[in-house]
């Protein structure tokens, strides 16, 4: 075991942890809003839309997020050189950051995810406070906003906490688009000596404490949403 390299290197996969939270972060900021108003379309039956919602999810969670970083990440850019090549755009494609291509696949993922979690999370509310919310005048958007989403939270906050450690988890395989995260990093500096023990190891220990953290960060977020349930009670 090379402790000096296991040391160094150890700082190497920590340079990497501010891409993976990037990616979580705009992943999130996109799932979340669109996962919850999928998930209504679901549970009020939206015509075409629930089908095709209920599809995507079925594809997601069938499939493999590595297969899903392949596909995505091969036909985006042949379905944007095709469109740049018909509208005679200059621009090369292969030029494109792959951060791009990660928000694109990981906000894909946690969508389909988050649509599931906020579906059960929703059908532990009775009907009956929406329709009470309408006779005191509140707009359905008031109702939701100010008596539903808090509730709905409470429940649904824990597969939030999950899909989120996940989802950081995931990041790991961005190597597979050329994403300069943790595990890259640590992989790259491993591949000069060969020491690739040292470097996994580094990538568990960055994983562990990034992910104990954010378990810790939703763990006091849920008793904050906790007390305010207790208080509308």
């Amino acid at each position: 075991m090379n402790y000096q390299f296991l040391v160094e290197t150890f700082f190497v996969a920590l340079s990497g942890v501010p891409i993976a939270l990037l990616v979580t972060v705009v992943a999130l900021l996109v799932a979340l809003p669109l996962g919850f108003l999928l998930a209504l379309t679901r549970i009020n039956k939206i015509p075409i839309i629930h089908h095709l919602a209920k599809i995507y999810v079925s594809f997601v969670r069938g499939t493999p997020i590595i297969i899903q970083i392949f596909i995505i990440y091969s036909s985006i850019p042949l379905i944007l050189k095709m469109i740049f090549e018909k509208y005679h755009i200059a621009y090369d494609i292969y030029k494109i950051n792959p951060i791009w291509y990660a928000f694109i696949v990981f906000a894909f993922s946690t969508t389909a995810i988050l649509i599931e979690v906020f579906r059960s999370a929703l059908s532990t509310i009775e009907k009956g406070q929406l329709e009470a919310a309408h006779a005191v005048g509140l707009t359905t958007f008031q109702a939701y906003r100010r008596i539903i989403i808090p509730q709905a939270l409470v429940v649904a906050m824990p597969n939030i906490c999950t899909a989120t450690v996940n989802l950081i988890k995931a990041t790991s395989l961005g190597y597979a688009m050329s994403l300069p995260e943790i595990t890259l990093k640590a992989k790259v500096a491993a591949n000069v000596g060969y020491n690739y023990v040292e470097a996994y190891l580094d990538i568990f220990i960055v994983y562990l404490i990034l992910c104990s953290t954010v378990e810790y960060l939703f763990k006091r977020y849920e008793k904050h949403l906790s007390k305010y349930k207790m208080a509308n009670a």
